[in-house]
């Protein structure tokens, strides 16, 4: 009997699961996501998310992952790939186009993030994508 009550007391003091303590402010999460993707071909800096909030950079970060479950440099690293994916999938520019427009220093550092990201190269993936999308003849007889 006694360790079932030791089991009771434990889950009463435990906080409810899905209650997060810690985050951002809606309005500030929402403003720091604006922020970084206005900003997503440039440098971005935690510094100055932090500022826009109107917080220090390590409680910036902290409550960032806190709300996105992402770190500010892994979830800005995210949306640049998601970035890179929609322009591979919708221009024909090159790799080395959208990894600038993307804001990666390089296409070598692009490269490495979107394969460590997707588990394939850039090119690999634009080759997979291309054979997917049905082709339309009546495009081509015009």
């Amino acid at each position: 009997m006694a360790p079932s009550r030791q089991n009771t007391a434990r889950a009463a003091i435990t906080p409810a699961p899905g209650r997060t303590t810690g985050g951002l402010a809606p309005w500030r999460e929402n403003l720091v996501k604006q922020l970084i993707l206005e900003r997503l071909g440039g440098t971005v800096e935690v510094s100055e998310l932090a500022q826009a909030c109107a917080l220090s950079r390590s409680h910036f970060s902290r409550a960032f992952k806190c709300s996105t479950g992402l770190s500010p440099q892994d979830w800005i690293r995210q949306q640049r790939i998601a970035r890179a994916k929609q322009l591979i999938q919708t221009t024909d520019l090159s790799l080395t186009q959208i990894s600038l427009e993307c804001g990666f220093c390089d296409q070598a550092h692009f490269c490495h993030i979107f394969t460590r990201s997707e588990g394939i190269n850039p090119f690999a993936w634009r080759c997979r994508v291309v054979r997917a999308i049905p082709f339309n003849n009546s495009l081509s007889a015009g």
